[in-house]
């Protein structure tokens, strides 16, 4: 496997942190991977989805969101459009200097954010939903009473994974702008949902609503015994299996 460290700048110009990894001989395709509500490029699942599909011939670049590991910019004054936004920086970026991504996988609120940016991306051929959210403004009911607290207090501060980020008022009013109905139903591109019964972050209602607003092609794979991060080392490898046969399916059929 060959990999590679590098920074590239997005829309506000701010450096962003990310890895490629490519397998030793030709690659099937170019995936980006954008990962979960204030991870890194570097959680473990990432890491080992990323590296157990680059064993199956893909390459895959994983990047930092702007406030978020080795990247730069103030979490505060991120949000879910400047995920969005990152996303069609880092395809920009791959378009100039190696090659624009034919596959774009997001987990949980990165999830939601490909199906929003793969419009923007004309060279995707395939979107994979990992554990996401049917809406990005799911995130807020995972922290008691904090659309009330932020809209009497202006912001709140919550601890995920041990560490403290802050969650203000332009953070819920841009995450309530967002209807993705429409994109969801005008994706245009083969879509493949994977999703735990027993993922206790993000309620897998939430795929079904994806899977029955989305068109075909579709296809919608239930993880059983999965926790939404795919703590497993197994889980993830199963994943990555099951996206490389999808995709190596669906980009030949293309």
């Amino acid at each position: 496997m060959r990999r590679r460290k590098f920074h590239f700048k997005n829309q506000a110009g701010i450096q962003l942190a990310a890895i490629l990894e490519q397998p030793e001989g030709e690659s099937v395709a170019q995936v980006l991977y954008a990962h979960c509500f204030t991870c890194s490029k570097d959680i473990i699942t990432a890491s080992r989805i990323s590296r157990a599909l680059v064993k199956n011939d893909f390459a895959v670049t994983r990047f930092d969101f702007s406030g978020l590991g080795d990247s730069d910019g103030d979490f505060e004054e991120s949000n879910f459009s400047t995920n969005i936004q990152d996303i069609i920086s880092a395809a920009d970026y791959l378009r100039k200097n190696h090659q624009a991504p034919e596959v774009l996988i997001g987990h949980s609120l990165g999830g939601v954010a490909v199906l929003t940016a793969a419009k923007h991306i004309p060279e995707s051929k395939a979107v994979i939903t990992l554990a996401a959210p049917a809406e990005p403004a799911n995130i807020l009911t995972h922290f008691k009473n904090a659309r009330e607290l932020i809209t009497e207090k202006g912001e709140i501060q919550v601890t995920i994974g041990r560490k403290n980020y802050i969650l203000n008022q332009q953070f819920l009013d841009d995450v309530d702008s967002y209807d993705l109905s429409a994109d969801i139903s005008s994706l245009n591109k083969p879509l493949m949902i994977l999703h735990s019964p027993d993922d206790e972050t993000v309620n897998i209602d939430h795929a079904n609503r994806i899977f029955e607003i989305a068109q075909h092609p579709k296809n919608f794979i239930s993880l059983e015994g999965a926790d939404h991060l795919l703590s497993n080392r197994e889980d993830a490898d199963f994943v990555a299996d099951l996206i490389s046969a999808w995709v190596k399916q669906t980009i030949h059929k293309s």
